[in-house]
């Protein structure tokens, strides 16, 4: 018999590998968790495919998603994004990520890393579900409220609950792996 693997990693190979190597895995690197952070962002409105498949571009576009470096684009920055028709060009969304690396950098001043600060949300501990089928998997939980609420007072932007939840997903905050997909 064949094992039942999560829907969403059957579309292709590009989704496939997300799936089976980064989807849900446990992630602790602050750079990497706020790479996570920017796509969820870019994603919200369109499918996780479209974002997978311009993360390459992405990833040379917003200097290798250091927050640092994009907390100091200028104007001619985001102009230069906008019309970057490699990447996802929403304005709000592009506004958003430089919002979300100032955001990012205010956390390191008071002595906190981007890690440490997601992890808390979930008692430092990966939160194993036992869905059954896709269809079960939540868009939001009580806890993507909360971070999202936490993350808004503290300057982020573009992270409702929906994301918020995408990103504990994509983080490995969560595991929602369905029962019986091997790579759960």
């Amino acid at each position: 018999m064949q094992p039942v693997i999560c829907a969403f990693a059957n579309k292709n190979q590009l989704m496939k590998n997300y799936h089976d190597f980064e989807w849900c895995k446990e992630t602790y690197s602050d750079q990497v968790l706020f790479e996570y952070l920017i796509l969820e962002t870019m994603q919200a409105g369109l499918s996780w495919d479209i974002v997978l498949q311009k993360r390459e571009n992405m990833r040379k576009a917003y200097s290798s998603f250091d927050p640092f470096i994009i907390s100091q684009y200028t104007e001619s920055d985001l102009i230069r994004l906008k019309n970057d028709s490699s990447i996802i060009m929403n304005m709000r969304k592009i506004q958003s990520t430089v919002k979300n690396a100032h955001a990012y950098l205010f956390l390191q001043k008071d002595k906190i890393s981007f890690s440490e600060y997601v992890w808390s949300f979930v008692n430092e501990k990966q939160i194993v579900n036992e869905w059954p089928t896709d269809s079960d998997v939540p868009s939001q939980t009580n806890i993507s409220v909360k971070m999202s609420a936490d993350m808004k007072k503290r300057g982020f932007s573009f992270v409702g609950p929906v994301i918020c939840y995408s990103f504990m997903q994509a983080a490995g905050l969560v595991n929602d792996h369905i029962i019986g997909c091997p790579a759960r």
